[in-house]
This record gives C-alpha cells, structure tokens and sequence, in this order.
C-alpha cells in the first residue's frame, strides 16, 4: 500500500514537472526533490519515459473512464465519419493541450522500450467502437477489418504528428476521410 502511494507521488510529481518544464528538462533529481523521495525511489517506479507513459496512462484512463461512464456521449444524427471523430475528439483533445509532451509520448511509444496497459486496452476499446459504427453504417462482417483500418491509420496520424508539426485537429478529418473511403463513399 505505501509503495503503490509512493509511486502515484512521484507520477503527480512526473505530470506537473513534464507539464510545467517541459519533458527534457525535466530531470530524475527534480522529480525526487517534488517527491520528497530519493532518486533511487523514483527510479523504482521508473526512468523518465516510464513516467511520462505512467503519465499518459492516468490521463487517457481518465478519457477512457469519462466515455465508459457516458461523460463523454456522442450527439445523435451523425454520420459514420463524424461518429469516428467522436470518438477520438477527446484524446486529441488530450494531445493538444501539449503538443511537445505529446510529441514525446509518441516517440517513446514508437521507441517500443516500454509497455502500456492503458495504450494496450486502449487499442482493443477504440477497435471495438470504430466497428461498431462501421456495423451500424451496414459494413456487417466487413465492420471489424474497417475498425482496425481506422485505427491504424489513427496510429498512424498520431505518429505522423509526433515526427512532424501537424497538428491535431486535421488528424480528425483525415480520419474521418479514412472512414468515407472504407464506406465506399469516396469520390
């Protein structure tokens, strides 16, 4: 019970540090000192790209325990593409509210050197959503190939952004074309 506290300290203390000083000039000692815990403790819980997914797991958990309560509903009378936009609005949301520390997060993430649950769980909830609206568009047994597609491709984006200075609102229109493509409804 202590360790776990512990950690969740040093985490409060990663997120307000990455977020207020920026990721690289954050540093293990700092994370410590707001701590009140020893380096070696911090280190326990993780190195700084451990503690940045750490971060970003409690952030998009967050995101995710809004949707799963209905916090986060989507308005009726959409269509498929913009129920594709829905659903990712609010973690892109999440990314622009620090494009640097998102930009981090993605290339940790494209590193491979550390897991996620969060991200893990993530992939299989959005897959299961994006099909669901491609079943409810009449994809039927097409529905699931599509949901993979779109995440992917939302994958793919969010990479894409990482790497260069796009910026997160096209990456919900350039899903949502994505999903009128995998409609068929594409000039």
């Amino acid at each position: 019970m202590q360790r776990e506290l512990t950690a969740q300290r040093v985490i409060a203390s990663a997120q307000m540090l990455f977020r207020r000083d920026g990721f690289r000039s954050t540093t293990i000692r700092a994370i410590a000192a707001d701590a009140e815990v020893s380096v070696g403790t911090v280190m326990a819980v993780g190195d700084k790209d451990a503690l940045l997914l750490a971060c970003y797991d409690r952030w998009i958990g967050a995101v995710h325990a809004d949707r799963d309560a209905g916090r986060l509903a989507e308005p009726p009378g959409l269509t498929p593409q913009q129920r594709i936009g829905e659903l990712i609005a609010p973690f892109l949301d999440l990314f622009s509210e620090d494009l640097p520390l998102a930009r981090e997060y993605g290339s940790v993430l494209a590193r491979g050197s550390h897991h996620t649950e969060v991200f893990a769980d993530l992939a299989i909830s959005l897959v299961d959503a994006f099909t669901e609206v491609f079943r409810d568009a009449g994809l039927g047994s097409r529905a699931t190939a599509a949901g993979r597609a779109v995440y992917l491709a939302y994958l793919g984006l969010l990479m894409a952004t990482a790497a260069t200075a796009v910026d997160t609102a096209s990456i919900r229109s350039q899903l949502e074309d994505v999903a009128d493509v995998l409609l068929g409804r594409a000039c």
